[in-house]
């Protein structure tokens, strides 16, 4: 059974701060990665929350991502904005290019936000939900290493490849919030599952071959098991076209790995476009969204995306959150 300690959000936020500066992030760069540390633990993905701080603080230290790098922004035309990652963290890309970002779209009716030389931007639905927060449809799209194989081959070319989209609600709060990655699992999973020595369910990833396995692992040296077959790779390929292609990053088939120390800075991107559904549709928007969610929520058993981040986010803002004890000793050390 796995030991944990509750934490309150706040103490999620204060500790992955301190790791992250300690490691040699500079303070601006720290924050906006802590407060996206503590609102994923609070959504219950905990494969991209605290168990990742200790993660970024070896790649502040081994030069994987600058710490201390602050990201160059352009408005090249009024609906589209750019920005240099330089290497750093994408959180404080994002969070500099959002604020140029949404009032561009609300002038527009629809703006662009294009990312290079970036890095693992953890969970992209905490991005595109800030967005819907705004009051704005928010789609977002972010490549990775290669790690998944073109139909009929063995040999990664994509990376897991994320995409999200988030439509505002009328309650602070996303009416409807897709966060998928192109696999049917995201590989942060399948590494999760490496480190505590598990065994993964069939279907999670293929061996060297192409050939399913339930040792992470194998798989992990493999590719990832892209979701729903053939569509899944198409999937990740029209992410690469926007996060990579679009945005001038690199390719997932020459990044380097997000884990481990080797290979310098992936240097990869992310792509958001946020809308005013008022330009596009007037009130019909919203009557349409909650037309939609009803026809899900109306049904027993049925599941509509986001709702159980929701369910988890809410609750942890008054219960807490249950962290595993090995991954907080981990972070602990790195203050000592």
């Amino acid at each position: 059974m796995i030991e944990t300690r509750t934490l309150s959000l706040a103490e999620i936020e204060d500790l992955s701060f301190r790791a992250l500066v300690a490691a040699g992030t500079s303070e601006e760069n720290a924050r906006p990665l802590a407060v996206a540390t503590a609102a994923t633990e609070a959504d219950g993905v905990a494969s991209h929350g605290l168990a990742y701080i200790s993660i970024y603080c070896e790649h502040v230290q081994c030069g994987k991502v600058d710490g201390q790098a602050r990201p160059v922004l352009a408005q090249p035309r009024p609906g589209v904005v750019t920005a240099d990652a330089a290497t750093g963290f994408a959180h404080s890309a994002i969070d500099a290019g959002f604020e140029i970002l949404i009032p561009a779209a609300r002038a527009q009716g629809i703006a662009a936000l294009a990312i290079r030389n970036s890095y693992n931007c953890g969970v992209l639905g905490y991005h595109t939900y800030r967005l819907a927060q705004a009051g704005l449809v928010g789609l977002g799209f972010t490549n990775a290493p290669a790690s998944i194989a073109p139909s009929g081959g063995s040999k990664p070319v994509v990376g897991t490849n994320p995409f999200s989209i988030a439509a505002p609600g009328t309650d602070g709060q996303p009416a409807l919030l897709i966060d998928q990655s192109a696999s049917t699992i995201a590989k942060s999973e399948v590494m999760k599952h490496a480190r505590e020595g598990r065994p993964i369910p069939v279907g999670w990833a293929l061996d060297d071959e192409g050939n399913p396995t339930t040792d992470p692992n194998v798989g992990l040296k493999g590719s990832m098991a892209p979701s729903g077959g053939y569509k899944g790779v198409g999937v990740a390929l029209l992410t690469e076209v926007l996060a990579a292609a679009l945005t001038g990053a690199t390719l997932g088939i020459h990044a380097s790995p997000f884990s481990g120390t080797a290979g310098g800075p992936p240097k990869t991107g992310q792509f958001f476009i946020a809308i005013d559904a008022n330009a596009t549709a007037d009130d019909a928007f919203s009557t349409g969204i909650v037309d939609l969610v009803e026809a899900i929520r109306s049904q027993d058993g049925a599941h509509l995306p986001g709702d159980g981040r929701r369910a988890n986010r809410l609750k942890a803002q008054t219960d807490g959150v249950a962290v595993n004890v090995a991954t907080l000793a981990k972070i602990e050390a790195l203050l000592t």
